[in-house]
Protein backbone atom coordinates (compact mmCIF):
# COMPACT_ATOMS: atom_id res chain seq x y z
CA UNK A 1 0.00 0.00 0.00
CA UNK A 2 1.57 3.19 -1.34
CA UNK A 3 1.22 5.87 1.03
CA UNK A 4 2.46 10.00 1.03
CA UNK A 5 3.68 11.91 3.82
CA UNK A 6 3.36 15.31 4.20
CA UNK A 7 6.04 16.45 6.11
CA UNK A 8 7.29 19.73 8.29
CA UNK A 9 10.45 19.80 10.56
CA UNK A 10 12.73 22.38 11.92
CA UNK A 11 15.85 21.60 9.75
CA UNK A 12 18.20 23.61 12.69
CA UNK A 13 19.73 20.57 14.21
CA UNK A 14 19.70 18.18 11.04
CA UNK A 15 22.33 17.89 8.25
CA UNK A 16 20.03 18.41 5.83
CA UNK A 17 16.74 16.11 4.21
CA UNK A 18 18.67 13.45 2.99
CA UNK A 19 20.13 9.98 4.45
CA UNK A 20 23.67 9.72 4.84
CA UNK A 21 25.95 6.92 5.49
CA UNK A 22 28.18 8.79 7.70
CA UNK A 23 25.04 10.44 9.89
CA UNK A 24 21.99 9.46 10.88
CA UNK A 25 20.97 12.71 12.03
CA UNK A 26 19.40 13.58 8.65
CA UNK A 27 15.16 14.34 7.86
CA UNK A 28 15.06 11.18 6.27
CA UNK A 29 17.66 9.41 8.79
CA UNK A 30 15.52 9.95 11.91
CA UNK A 31 11.98 9.31 10.38
CA UNK A 32 13.57 5.65 8.71
CA UNK A 33 14.44 4.87 12.27
CA UNK A 34 11.04 5.95 13.68
CA UNK A 35 9.56 3.47 10.24
CA UNK A 36 12.16 0.85 11.21
CA UNK A 37 10.84 0.65 15.14
CA UNK A 38 7.08 0.40 13.60
CA UNK A 39 7.96 -2.59 11.46
CA UNK A 40 8.00 -0.72 8.64
CA UNK A 41 11.36 -1.58 6.17
CA UNK A 42 10.31 0.52 3.10
CA UNK A 43 12.74 3.22 1.44
CA UNK A 44 11.24 6.66 2.25
CA UNK A 45 11.75 8.55 -1.04
CA UNK A 46 11.45 12.43 -0.65
CA UNK A 47 10.34 15.24 -3.19
CA UNK A 48 13.39 16.56 -3.13
CA UNK A 49 16.37 17.69 -0.44
CA UNK A 50 16.95 20.66 1.51
CA UNK A 51 19.95 21.18 2.69
CA UNK A 52 21.53 21.57 6.38
CA UNK A 53 18.96 24.26 8.14
CA UNK A 54 16.42 24.31 5.59
CA UNK A 55 13.25 24.17 6.91
CA UNK A 56 10.21 22.56 5.70
CA UNK A 57 6.19 22.85 6.37
CA UNK A 58 4.88 20.79 3.00
CA UNK A 59 7.42 18.26 2.34
CA UNK A 60 6.00 15.06 0.76
CA UNK A 61 7.57 11.95 0.83
CA UNK A 62 5.85 8.14 -0.38
CA UNK A 63 6.64 5.08 1.51
CA UNK A 64 5.15 1.84 0.95
CA UNK A 65 2.95 0.37 4.12
CA UNK A 66 2.58 -3.09 5.06
CA UNK A 67 -1.09 -4.27 5.00
CA UNK A 68 -1.29 -4.28 9.01
CA UNK A 69 -1.12 -0.88 9.31
CA UNK A 70 -4.39 -0.13 7.47
CA UNK A 71 -5.27 2.55 10.03
CA UNK A 72 -2.77 5.43 9.05
CA UNK A 73 -4.67 7.68 11.38
CA UNK A 74 -2.60 5.33 14.11
CA UNK A 75 0.15 4.92 12.62
CA UNK A 76 0.75 9.20 12.58
CA UNK A 77 0.32 9.23 15.69
CA UNK A 78 2.78 6.20 16.22
CA UNK A 79 5.33 7.99 14.07
CA UNK A 80 5.05 11.30 15.46
CA UNK A 81 5.42 10.01 19.22
CA UNK A 82 8.82 9.26 18.02
CA UNK A 83 10.02 12.42 15.38
CA UNK A 84 9.03 15.39 18.02
CA UNK A 85 9.71 17.74 17.99
CA UNK A 86 11.55 18.82 15.49
CA UNK A 87 9.42 16.26 12.78
CA UNK A 88 5.88 16.40 12.06
CA UNK A 89 3.68 14.23 9.93
CA UNK A 90 0.96 15.96 9.43
CA UNK A 91 -0.85 13.78 6.78
CA UNK A 92 -0.55 10.75 5.55
CA UNK A 93 -2.76 9.14 2.51
CA UNK A 94 -3.02 6.13 0.07
CA UNK A 95 -2.04 6.84 -3.32
CA UNK A 96 -1.40 5.11 -6.42
CA UNK A 97 1.17 2.57 -6.78
CA UNK A 98 2.58 4.56 -9.40
CA UNK A 99 2.78 8.13 -7.53
CA UNK A 100 6.35 9.07 -7.10
CA UNK A 101 7.04 12.00 -4.32
CA UNK A 102 9.89 13.17 -6.65
CA UNK A 103 8.93 12.34 -10.21
CA UNK A 104 5.36 12.89 -10.37
CA UNK A 105 6.31 16.17 -8.93
CA UNK A 106 4.99 19.03 -11.25
CA UNK A 107 5.96 22.54 -9.32
CA UNK A 108 7.82 23.27 -6.30
CA UNK A 109 7.23 26.09 -3.91
CA UNK A 110 9.84 27.10 -1.53
CA UNK A 111 9.61 30.60 1.05
CA UNK A 112 12.33 32.80 2.21
CA UNK A 113 11.98 34.75 5.14
CA UNK A 114 12.90 38.02 5.75
CA UNK A 115 12.89 40.30 9.17
CA UNK A 116 13.73 43.81 8.82
CA UNK A 117 14.79 44.94 12.08
CA UNK A 118 17.11 44.00 14.94
CA UNK A 119 17.73 40.20 15.30
CA UNK A 120 16.51 38.45 18.75
CA UNK A 121 17.35 34.97 20.06
CA UNK A 122 13.50 33.50 19.33
CA UNK A 123 13.58 33.77 15.97
CA UNK A 124 17.23 33.58 14.85
CA UNK A 125 16.80 29.72 13.66
CA UNK A 126 14.11 31.14 11.68
CA UNK A 127 14.36 34.23 10.01
CA UNK A 128 17.47 35.89 8.16
CA UNK A 129 17.29 39.54 9.70
CA UNK A 130 18.21 42.47 7.93
CA UNK A 131 18.33 46.06 8.38
CA UNK A 132 17.16 48.78 5.71
CA UNK A 133 15.83 46.23 3.03
CA UNK A 134 14.26 48.09 -0.36
CA UNK A 135 11.20 46.50 -0.42
CA UNK A 136 10.07 47.99 -3.42
CA UNK A 137 13.44 47.36 -5.53
CA UNK A 138 13.36 43.79 -4.22
CA UNK A 139 10.02 43.67 -5.66
CA UNK A 140 11.00 44.43 -9.11
CA UNK A 141 14.05 42.06 -8.78
CA UNK A 142 11.69 39.42 -8.09
CA UNK A 143 10.14 40.00 -11.48
CA UNK A 144 13.17 39.11 -13.10
CA UNK A 145 13.64 35.17 -12.22
CA UNK A 146 10.52 34.12 -14.08
CA UNK A 147 10.71 32.80 -17.21
CA UNK A 148 13.11 29.53 -18.64
CA UNK A 149 17.17 29.97 -17.89
CA UNK A 150 20.02 28.39 -17.57
CA UNK A 151 20.49 28.51 -13.79
CA UNK A 152 24.00 27.22 -13.47
CA UNK A 153 25.18 30.48 -12.43
CA UNK A 154 23.18 30.21 -9.74
CA UNK A 155 24.16 26.24 -8.60
CA UNK A 156 26.51 25.04 -5.67
CA UNK A 157 29.77 23.99 -7.06
CA UNK A 158 29.98 20.45 -7.40
CA UNK A 159 26.22 19.69 -8.16
CA UNK A 160 25.99 16.33 -10.47
CA UNK A 161 22.70 16.74 -12.62
CA UNK A 162 21.78 16.26 -16.34
CA UNK A 163 20.28 19.86 -17.09
CA UNK A 164 20.70 23.11 -15.73
CA UNK A 165 17.60 25.11 -16.98
CA UNK A 166 14.69 25.25 -14.78
CA UNK A 167 11.28 27.10 -15.06
CA UNK A 168 10.23 30.05 -12.79
CA UNK A 169 6.45 30.15 -12.87
CA UNK A 170 6.18 32.91 -10.32
CA UNK A 171 8.76 34.91 -8.23
CA UNK A 172 7.57 37.60 -5.96
CA UNK A 173 7.48 39.44 -2.63
CA UNK A 174 5.06 40.65 0.04
CA UNK A 175 4.91 41.67 3.39
CA UNK A 176 3.38 40.00 5.90
CA UNK A 177 3.11 40.88 9.55
CA UNK A 178 6.46 43.00 10.05
CA UNK A 179 8.01 39.73 7.96
CA UNK A 180 9.37 40.38 4.21
CA UNK A 181 7.87 36.95 2.32
CA UNK A 182 9.99 36.06 -1.03
CA UNK A 183 7.72 33.47 -2.66
CA UNK A 184 9.32 31.53 -5.18
CA UNK A 185 7.54 28.65 -7.57
CA UNK A 186 9.30 26.47 -10.10
CA UNK A 187 9.52 23.07 -11.99
CA UNK A 188 12.36 22.44 -10.01
CA UNK A 189 15.47 23.97 -8.37
CA UNK A 190 19.13 23.50 -8.53
CA UNK A 191 21.53 22.93 -5.16
CA UNK A 192 21.41 26.26 -3.27
CA UNK A 193 19.45 27.90 -6.00
CA UNK A 194 17.30 29.72 -3.78
CA UNK A 195 19.82 31.33 -1.61
CA UNK A 196 21.93 32.53 -4.14
CA UNK A 197 19.27 33.66 -6.05
CA UNK A 198 18.02 35.58 -2.58
CA UNK A 199 21.61 36.44 -2.41
CA UNK A 200 21.88 38.03 -5.57
CA UNK A 201 18.77 39.75 -4.76
CA UNK A 202 20.14 41.62 -1.84
CA UNK A 203 23.86 41.49 -3.57
CA UNK A 204 23.19 42.76 -7.32
CA UNK A 205 21.83 45.65 -9.44
CA UNK A 206 19.00 44.15 -11.59
CA UNK A 207 21.49 44.56 -14.47
CA UNK A 208 24.20 42.31 -12.75
CA UNK A 209 21.48 39.95 -12.29
CA UNK A 210 20.08 39.88 -15.88
CA UNK A 211 23.72 39.45 -17.14
CA UNK A 212 24.07 36.35 -14.88
CA UNK A 213 20.71 35.08 -15.61
CA UNK A 214 22.06 35.15 -19.38
CA UNK A 215 25.06 33.61 -18.71
CA UNK A 216 27.06 36.51 -19.82
CA UNK A 217 28.95 37.07 -16.47
CA UNK A 218 29.08 35.31 -13.05
CA UNK A 219 29.25 37.46 -10.00
CA UNK A 220 30.79 36.36 -6.67
CA UNK A 221 27.37 36.20 -4.60
CA UNK A 222 26.94 35.12 -0.80
CA UNK A 223 24.19 32.43 -0.13
CA UNK A 224 21.55 33.98 1.88
CA UNK A 225 21.25 32.03 5.16
CA UNK A 226 19.83 28.59 5.22
CA UNK A 227 17.83 29.00 8.28
CA UNK A 228 15.36 31.75 6.26
CA UNK A 229 14.57 29.60 3.66
CA UNK A 230 11.38 26.65 3.96
CA UNK A 231 10.26 24.47 1.17
CA UNK A 232 5.93 25.06 1.07
CA UNK A 233 4.87 23.09 -0.72
CA UNK A 234 5.21 20.54 -3.68
CA UNK A 235 2.33 20.60 -6.38
CA UNK A 236 1.38 17.55 -8.36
Amino acid sequence: MRCTLIIAYNGTHFLGSQSQKESKNTVLGVLDAALKKLGIETKIVASGRTDRGVHATGQVCHIDVPPYWSNLEKLQTSINKIVAPSILIKKIKIVDESFHARYSAKKRVYRYIIKSSSSNPFEESFVTFLQDVDFATLQEKMKLFCGTYDFRFFMKSGSDVKSTTRIIYRAFAYRHKGYIILNFEANGFLRSQIRLMVGALLALSSEQIREQLECKKRYKIKPAPSNGLYLSKIKY
